[in-house]
């Protein structure tokens, strides 16, 4: 898909800079009762797929969020399975990091209960175990295989100790046989005889022949070749070379011409309406009663509040289809608005039809630049399922009509490269449904 423009990326970075920090999500995780075996943010259920770890749903949902605000979130994980406080941040290009120490749940600015199991923890003397946490992976200790310490600390012994023998030792371990076998060796070799009488040091030894025949004693030195006196060859003379043809002024000033800049399409092109600073507008008369609703839906989208945005978004589009007729310019607008909002809300599959609904219309109404807008958004959707056999079903639909465009002139038929991408995706969905098969 392509890109933001470099420029509305430095403006994105800009603004969550300068944006003000935003109250931290609450996010719980009981053990009982209510909700147990789930998790929540900011009260409302998150959705967990089958086979999906709660934590690895909860970090997803939050990392939509800073996708579409385009600044860090912050959170504040209650998990009641570990006992533990977790603050976290999540950075936009999916990071996260802790903004600050894990704190034991009951414990000091924490609230709820547990207080008494924290300070029995303290009395015990046990330092606290930090909670593992995915997306912030711990730096692990320098150990050697054995699980013992590479290295050990030496500090002073008191006299007292030492006098009485009682110094701590470490304990020495032995060593295993295949650490014995990987250890290098040598060959070893019998001495020649000669090499064997006792010879002062500095004496000449005569050659063995152990590395070939000894040289021959009785022939007469030659004179090496730097003493001789033989005439050197003249040198030679180097070849004049050409000089380079004089460049008309024309080809130096002449200017160069700029590069066509790619237009945002599909979910890019949404997002930069959506979170830009221009106000929302409409096409004309007649329309003026979808703009309110469209900015109650943008502010909701910059606030992270998806399911908001998109029970707004539905609302919205069943107002304007009703009203000005299921193709009118303004309905394809908010159904595209609803499209990008469900992709965000974690629902890839009605993401995809939607757009590739778009991508029909588009496409029947000769309208190739946003047809392949809309087609490039089916295919971000496409690509979030993850079952094989549902990826190979909705493939079919979307390059059927991609490749119906990319035979027309338009941009699917300058980017080319993104279909041959697509196909390259069946075959590896064509191969993991076939092992899951097996």
């Amino acid at each position: 898909m392509t890109r933001l423009s470099r420029e509305k990326k430095r403006e994105q970075k800009r603004a969550a800079r300068l944006a003000p920090a935003a109250s931290p999500f609450e996010v719980r995780v009981p053990v009982d009762g209510p909700g147990a075996g789930g998790a929540s943010i900011g009260g409302v259920p998150v959705a967990v797929a089958a086979g999906e770890e709660i934590q690895q749903a909860v970090l997803s949902h939050l990392h939509r969020i800073a996708t579409a605000t385009g600044h860090p979130v912050h959170a504040t994980i209650h998990d009641a399975r570990i006992g533990y406080v977790v603050p976290l941040q999540i950075d936009p290009d999916g990071s996260s990091h802790f903004s600050a120490e894990p704190r034991a749940m009951g414990g000091g600015g924490g609230s709820g209960g547990g207080g008494s199991g924290s300070a029995d923890l303290a009395a015990a003397g046990a330092p606290p175990q930090l909670p593992p946490v995915v997306g912030v992976t711990p730096k692990p200790e320098d150990r050697r295989p054995s699980g013992d310490p590479a290295t050990h600390r030496l500090r002073a012994v008191p006299e007292a100790e030492a006098a009485e023998g009682v110094v701590p030792t470490f304990p020495l371990r032995a060593v295993p046989e295949s650490a014995g076998e990987s250890a290098p060796t040598f060959p070893l070799h019998a001495v020649p005889e000669s090499a064997r009488n006792d010879t002062s040091l500095g004496q000449v030894q005569p050659p063995t022949g152990a590395f070939g025949p000894p040289p021959t004693m009785d022939a007469s030195p030659e004179t090496p070749p730097a003493l001789r006196n033989e005439p050197k060859p003249p040198a030679p003379i180097p070849a004049k070379t050409p000089a380079p043809a004089p460049i008309p002024d024309l080809v130096l000033t002449a200017p160069e011409p700029d590069p066509k800049p790619t237009p945002a399409r599909g979910f890019d092109a949404v997002a930069e309406a959506v979170l830009g600073d221009d106000p929302v507008t409409t096409d004309g008369a007649g329309t003026q009663f979808l703009v309110e609703p469209m900015v109650r839906i943008n502010d909701a989208v910059k606030a992270g509040r998806i399911e908001e945005a998109a029970a707004l978004a539905e609302r919205t589009v069943t107002d304007a289809v009703g009203a000005l007729g299921a193709e009118h310019p303004e309905a394809l607008r908010l159904r595209e608005l609803a499209a990008y909002i469900a992709y965000l809300a974690g629902d890839p599959l009605r993401s995809f039809h939607l757009s590739l609904d778009l991508a029909r219309i588009r496409h029947r109404a000769h309208d190739a630049e946003s047809a392949y807008g809309n087609v490039q958004s089916a295919a971000t959707a496409w690509r979030a399922v993850r079952d094989p056999e549902q990826g190979l079903a909705l493939g079919r639909d979307l390059i059927d009509l991609w490749t119906g465009l990319a035979a027309e002139d338009g941009p699917a038929a300058d980017d080319i490269e993104e279909l041959e991408s697509a196909r390259a995706r069946m075959g590896r969905l064509t191969e993991r449904a076939r092992k899951a098969g097996d």
